[in-house]
């Protein structure tokens, strides 16, 4: 599926970008906690995007991406956070949100539309 292409390079590049957030976050303004929280939950969706290129089955396809989804959610949840307690600009925030959301889209798209290919959707 092209999308899944799409989204495996889109969740690399945003994993990029929260690391890169990350050292940015606790060398220029000594932020531990909750950079962390954003390094993980961030990091962790390229991770499971890349999973489920080899599922085992279309169920534990559409699992992996859910984690995805779940760890994206979470992910603008902590960026949310940094924003609102001033650690990251008007200008940085809406920049990494935007790819953020865009993820999040791209991951209910794949689902929605795998559930709909197998006859799963509710």
């Amino acid at each position: 599926m092209r999308g899944e292409n799409f989204v495996k390079d889109k969740s690399f590049a945003f994993a990029i970008r929260v690391v890169r957030l990350y050292k940015i976050l606790c060398e220029e303004r000594k932020e531990y906690v909750l950079s962390k929280q954003v390094l993980r939950s961030g990091t962790a969706i390229g991770a499971l995007v890349r999973e489920s290129e080899h599922a085992q089955s279309t169920a534990d396809f559409i699992n992996k991406l859910s984690i995805a989804l779940k760890e994206a959610n979470e992910t603008e949840y902590w960026l949310m956070l940094l924003h609102e307690a001033d650690y990251l600009t008007e200008v940085e925030y809406d920049s990494i949100i935007k790819d953020c959301k865009e993820l999040l889209r791209l991951l209910i798209s794949i689902i929605k539309k795998t559930k709909e290919n197998n006859g799963k959707l509710r």
